[in-house]
């Protein structure tokens, strides 16, 4: 069962702490196009949700990124879990081929 999941590339310039402030969960994207990786963020409600149904490197995830007309197949390729709050606070991508 693939997640469909909606992404807004990240603001250059902007500051992951305040990003987090404001609800929102810094991101990156890894194998889309070769070795290059695209900055995202995540609305913290949605990664939430995301991961109680996603195992990492295990579940497809359909990642969109309306801005860039990008839509593919991808993998939660790590987590990175706030050692004191115990949320999450950055997650990695990777939009792999299969076969």
């Amino acid at each position: 069962m693939a997640i469909t999941l909606e992404s807004k590339t990240r603001p250059e310039g902007s500051k992951p702490r305040a990003l987090r402030r404001s609800g929102l969960i810094p991101a990156n994207l890894y194998g889309h196009k070769g070795t290059e990786s695209i900055s995202l963020v995540l609305d913290a409600k949605v990664v939430e949700r995301l991961l109680k149904q996603a195992a990492p490197n295990q579940t497809e995830v359909e990642l969109s990124i309306p801005e860039l007309e990008w839509t593919g197949t991808t993998v939660i390729r790590e987590v990175q879990i706030h050692p004191a709050k115990g949320t999450p606070y950055h997650l990695s991508f990777f939009a792999g081929t299969k076969g």
